[in-house]
């Protein structure tokens, strides 16, 4: 009996002496369970959180039809829009906010003569595509009247009825839209040798004078003989640019008459250089053809609106 007691006491001798050796009372079983490893992570996160998307959802940039990065985009739902007189509602905004814009001011608004009542209206330069304002809407806040943007022609020809087609503005061009009648029956856009019309009509804003200037017609039309007519090089040369001549002086020569008549004019430059790169204006005119004005001298409100009748841009004065 005794010899069992000593050999009992001797094992649990020997487990103590182990439990000491293998660390004892810090070793993590003497206070846990079972040790469980950690989850993997998933899709970039950890076991503490969740894994992230790969892109953004929404954002505050939307971009718009025709137009680039660099110009037509609206921060969140809505662009920032102004306050209108007396409290009216900007409305429904137009994709095209940004990419056609006016420019806030109203020349000679309410003016009797309706022709020199006009507003400018511009495409950003970073739209990405034409934009047609053909059927957009001119509307006035106060009186309620409006005004539909009409078709136009490109090239116009003098002494004949021209063409016409919906009004596209390029990106980076601009327009004038005029309440009154186009002095040439049809809005317009400008080219090289659009000032000739000056000389018969009146136009406000008024047409570049910047077509060819004769002396040159007469070089490249007659050639490197021209300098031997020298009458006709005296009565050319202090000439001024887009200046139609319709009668020749009788003292110059019959080739030099002829010149006149065929070259100085809206026409003949229009024949002589409607091929040219440099042709075609960055700017149209177009007319609403009222007889009275669209627009009050005070408290106004303007609005564009596009086709679907929302609003593209709007300000009040």
């Amino acid at each position: 009996m005794q010899h069992d007691a000593w050999f009992f006491i001797g094992v649990f001798a020997f487990i103590f002496l182990i439990w000491i050796i293998t660390g004892g009372p810090v070793h993590p079983l003497a206070f846990t369970g079972p040790k469980l490893a950690a989850p993997q992570e998933l899709g970039g996160g950890t076991y503490l959180s969740l894994p992230r998307a790969p892109f953004g959802v929404g954002g505050a940039n939307v971009s718009l039809p025709g137009s680039s990065s660099g110009g037509g985009a609206v921060s969140g739902s809505q662009a920032s829009v102004p306050s209108l007189y007396g409290g009216t509602a900007f409305g429904e905004v137009s994709p095209y906010r940004g990419v056609i814009s006016m420019n806030h001011y109203i020349s000679n608004a309410g003016t009797s003569n309706v022709q020199n009542e006009y507003i400018e209206l511009s495409v950003s330069s970073g739209a990405s595509v034409p934009v047609d304002l053909t059927g957009w809407m001119l509307v006035s806040g106060l009186s309620g009247s409006s005004a539909a943007i009409p078709r136009g022609t490109e090239v116009p020809i003098s002494g004949t009825v021209n063409a016409i087609q919906d009004i596209v503005l390029k990106p980076g061009d601009r327009a004038w839209v005029i309440s009154g009648r186009s002095p040439i029956g049809a809005s317009f856009r400008e080219n090289k040798c659009i000032g000739y019309f000056s000389n018969f009509q009146s136009f406000t804003p008024s047409l570049p004078q910047n077509c060819p200037v004769p002396i040159d017609e007469l070089s490249s039309s007659v050639g490197p003989t021209y300098i031997r007519d020298s009458a006709c090089v005296d009565y050319v040369q202090p000439l001024s640019r887009c200046k139609a001549v319709l009668t020749p002086p009788t003292n110059i020569s019959g080739a030099c008459q002829s010149f006149v008549v065929k070259y100085l004019n809206y026409n003949g430059c229009l024949d002589a250089h409607k091929g040219d790169a440099d042709f075609a204006g960055t700017a149209w005119h177009i007319y609403l053809g009222r007889t009275t004005p669209l627009w009050q001298q005070r408290h106004e409100i303007v609005k564009l609106l596009d086709p679907s009748g929302k609003t593209v841009d709007a300000f009040s004065y």
